[in-house]
């Protein structure tokens, strides 16, 4: 009898226990994102108040790692929602199978915000709010050092703005690939990459996290930054301006469930509570600022805040086209680190001696000067690869590094890639800063 009873009560006590553990295991959720704390904790405290009995763990990640994360995580996943900007990183999961489909219950949310569909037409991620991606400054910065008011991609590649712009690189931030991208797609693979050159001539840094470009701005580090968090910057009381250039991607941020969620019903309620009015009116924020997609949340908004379902013009400078971003999406990041990112210096310095021979120029009518200027912006300017190689499946497919640092090391076929291309940007940057240098002396 004694022998049954305390069989009995380690039962019991096995059974309470792993009815403990399914309740922890339960009233948890676990979001892989890049947001920042000021919309992470303002999202997770709302939401837990909402839901007592649930504790949301944020898994920060920026964007790429948060894919790699999750890539590499898919067979004993637990992770139960990705939740980031960038769409083309949510289209990678997808073709990966590493997302889930959902049909969310809230209505009145439109088919598209701009010229882009704001849920994913396979049903696999669904956009909460609206990012266009621009220009943002320091107004006192730019009084104390006399400097024009930027409005286009296009002014930042002048010379009064040397030393004073920063950005993140775009295999750092998935919200700068799109930037990048979008630059891209408007201008042209050439001349969209010989924009983001001048532009980088002019950079006083690149931010290692997308969220070190409005820290930068809001501090006064450097005067203008290329991003998307001006508007929370300038309601959060910080002397900052911001603009849409014309050719820019208004996209949605997006949230999708991860394939095998082990709380899939409680991923269900946080998609359905971004998209409730309580959290769309949550992105009106002054600490978080980003544009609503239900359009009747801007009646709340502050004066001559940004309504992309009124102003038509946000966004239509540019009909991004997610398939052609995600065809070459390593492969941009590569470019991008291996032309600008780590060999900034030297970009920086044949920049700047072009600029001091074209300004040397002006005035004078000298052929061979104006010639060999023209020789060094087109050695800088220079791609090692064309668009359609970009966009080679299996050339992409090579580009499965992420270099955090120069110094980080790559191996294989990618290795010997990046190395081709380092050596002629190097050689070239060298020869272009020789040749403007030559240019000015002829001056």
């Amino acid at each position: 009898m004694l022998k049954r009873k305390i069989l009995f009560t380690v039962a019991a006590s096995v059974f309470l226990g792993m009815s403990t553990l399914v309740q922890a295991t339960e009233g948890k959720l676990v979001v892989v994102t890049s947001y920042p704390p000021d919309t992470t904790t303002t999202f997770k405290k709302a939401f837990e108040k909402k839901y007592p009995g649930i504790k949301v763990e944020m898994l920060k990640k920026k964007t790429t790692a948060g894919v790699k994360y999750l890539q590499e995580t898919a067979g004993n996943n637990t992770s139960d929602l990705f939740w980031a900007s960038a769409p083309d990183a949510f289209e990678i999961l997808k073709g990966d199978d590493l997302l889930q489909k959902y049909q969310t219950k809230v209505k009145g949310i439109p088919e598209k915000v701009g010229a882009f569909p704001i849920n994913d037409p396979d049903g696999y991620y669904k956009g909460f709010a609206a990012s266009g991606y621009g220009i943002m400054w320091n107004t006192r910065y730019l009084k104390a050092k006399k400097l024009p008011v930027p409005h286009e991609w296009e002014d930042l590649t002048k010379a009064v703005y040397h030393n004073h712009v920063g950005m993140s690189a775009p295999s750092r931030s998935g919200t700068t690939h799109l930037t990048v991208e979008t630059v891209l797609q408007g201008k042209g693979w050439e001349e969209g990459w010989a924009t983001w050159k001048e532009i980088a001539g002019n950079m006083k840094t690149i931010t290692e996290r997308s969220f070190g470009v409005p820290d930068g701005v809001n501090s006064g580090q450097f005067g203008i930054g290329i991003d998307f968090f001006g508007l929370s910057s300038k309601a959060s009381g910080f002397p900052v301006d911001f603009v849409y250039p014309r050719v820019t991607t208004l996209v949605p941020a997006n949230i999708a469930i991860v394939k095998n969620a082990p709380h899939r019903e409680t991923a269900a309620d946080f998609i359905e509570f971004l998209l409730s009015d309580e959290g769309q009116a949550l992105l009106l924020d002054p600490k978080i600022m980003r544009l609503p997609v239900n359009p009747k949340a801007y009646a709340k908004a502050p004066a001559n805040f940004p309504n992309p379902f009124k102003d038509n013009s946000i966004g239509s400078g540019v009909k991004f086209d997610l398939a052609l971003s995600k065809s070459r999406y390593n492969v941009v990041n590569s470019l991008f680190d291996v032309m600008i990112t780590y060999r900034l210096d030297d970009l920086r310095t044949a920049v700047k001696a072009i600029q001091d021979a074209e300004a040397a120029l002006q005035g004078n009518n000298n052929p061979a000067a104006q010639k060999l200027i023209a020789q060094a912006k087109d050695l800088v300017n220079a791609v090692p690869i064309d668009a359609a190689k970009a966009s080679d499946e299996a050339f992409n497919s090579i580009f499965k590094k992420k270099r955090k640092k120069a110094s980080t090391k790559v191996t294989g076929r990618q290795a010997e890639i990046e190395q081709q291309w380092d050596e002629m940007i190097k050689a070239n940057y060298a020869k272009a800063t020789q040749l403007a240098n030559k240019a000015k002396s002829m001056l």
